[in-house]
């Protein structure tokens, strides 16, 4: 397993060995042992999330959810490919407010570990992309929050134009992470 940290270093790029032949490949996509060695995170894993977008465009975020249902997520694209955005929103980070991304696919096989502390958002890039994602804590409904995608202090470099954009509803409507109050703390 291949692990980068990226420009904020508590997020990491992984990319898990895939072994082909003539029949197709094989990977291990997730070990709790080899991820703890190979990043040093020992949070653990408990729901699985497995999303499906049907056109290119569509956003997904930013999202988190506050203390006390806090969740790390280790996204990885299944089929298809998306732009996959992660924002420091821990107040008094030396990061907070800046961002980085990389792009997944069912190609390039990587995975995106975002800790607890963090938005996080999705752009398909293709139609009928699968995004399945693991997260450190369960869902809940009163712990959810999130950030408008188009916030302009973030100035996010979002892969397709603004009117390419689908949102739902509730992330149509969201807030500024200025009017967001505190997400998180460092």
């Amino acid at each position: 397993m291949n692990v980068e940290p990226l420009a904020i270093p508590e997020v990491l790029l992984i990319t898990p060995p895939r072994f082909s032949d003539s029949r197709g490949f094989f990977s291990e996509t997730f070990s709790a042992r080899r991820f703890r060695e190979a990043t040093g995170v020992s949070d653990a894993f408990v729901q699985d999330n497995h999303s499906l977008s049907r056109q290119r465009g569509v956003i997904r975020g930013l999202h988190c959810q506050r203390a006390p249902h806090v969740q790390g997520k280790l996204v990885r694209c299944a089929r298809g490919a998306i732009w996959d955005v992660a924002v420091d929103a821990r107040v008094g980070s030396p990061s907070f407010g800046r961002w980085v991304a990389a792009e997944l696919s069912a190609e390039n096989w990587q995975q995106l570990w975002i800790p607890a502390g963090f938005l996080h958002a999705f752009c398909t890039l293709v139609p009928d992309t699968e995004v399945i994602y693991k997260v450190t804590g369960d869902y809940n409904k009163a712990s959810e929050a999130g950030v408008i995608w188009n916030d302009p202090d973030l100035a996010l470099p979002w892969p397709v134009a603004a009117d390419e954009v689908v949102l739902s509803d509730k992330d149509q409507a969201l807030p500024r992470l200025r009017e967001a109050g505190t997400l998180f703390t460092y």
